[in-house]
């Protein structure tokens, strides 16, 4: 019996690895294909948004949030490779973090959900020109109060999850570039106008990959267990999943 539970385990092992190199193959494709697509730039770097930051959010909610996370490292790190490997400025090194956050709040529900925007309000007042612009950081609520709705709106998640990025950069961006108090009252509300399209856009990149992971699912063209919440499913693949399902926690 100790065998067979011990070959079960093993098989479960091995189903999960290729589940989650399977994923994450296909999602570095595509992240290195939006991050080529710029939307704005930063405000004091060279550096700049991308439609990935609408994309890479939603990849934690299908693999777990660690395997989500590696995923959007990976892409991030492909392509810093392929544009010759180069630091720009330290807007370079800082955009590798506030995505990972992001992933992890939009995958799933925990108390770094709440922490992390607090932590970034502290950090962004505790400089001399953050305590000038303290009322910037109040953006940086919106994930606190999203925590309580995510279960509920899926653009209450996907805000979190776009603020929550945007309260880790913000925080060490003020540390680094030390943006005067003009910029960050101009960025105001450029942030409005970003973070809602980003939200609108994390949005619609969840609804598209839970369908075709379903529609995939149902046509047995690929069944390897990706979590798939029914809620979002067309009407035509619900059919196949009567329960929800939430995402992993590790």
């Amino acid at each position: 019996m100790a065998l067979i539970n011990f070959n079960d385990m093993k098989y479960f092992h091995q189903f999960t690895i290729k589940k989650n190199v399977l994923f994450i193959t296909i999602f570095v494709i595509l992240g290195f294909i939006a991050l080529q697509i710029p939307v704005a730039q930063l405000a004091g770097s060279e550096v700049k948004f991308t439609i990935y930051d609408a994309f890479a959010p939603v990849a934690g909610s299908f693999i777990g949030s660690i395997p989500g996370v590696i995923a959007v490292f990976f892409v991030q790190f492909f392509n810093f490779l392929v544009r010759g490997a180069q630091i720009e400025d330290a807007g370079t090194i800082i955009r590798f973090f506030p995505m990972l956050f992001a992933v992890l709040y939009f995958a799933r529900k925990g108390k770094i959900n709440l922490i992390v925007p607090l932590l970034a309000i502290a950090a962004f007042i505790a400089h001399p020109i953050g305590r000038t612009v303290w009322y910037f950081s109040l953006f940086w609520l919106i994930p606190i109060a999203a925590h309580f709705f995510r279960d509920q709106l899926l653009l209450a998640r996907a805000l979190g999850a776009t603020f929550t990025a945007h309260a880790v950069g913000g925080a060490l961006w003020i540390w680094v570039f030390a943006l005067p108090a003009p910029a960050w009252n101009s960025l105001i509300p450029i942030v409005i106008a970003e973070r809602l399209l980003f939200a609108l856009g994390i949005c619609g990149s969840f609804i598209l990959v839970n369908n075709l992971l379903g529609f995939l699912e149902k046509k047995q063209l690929l069944n390897l267990g990706f979590y798939i919440d029914p809620k979002y499913l067309a009407p035509v693949l619900r059919s196949e999943h009567n329960a929800p399902t939430t995402s992993s926690a590790t």
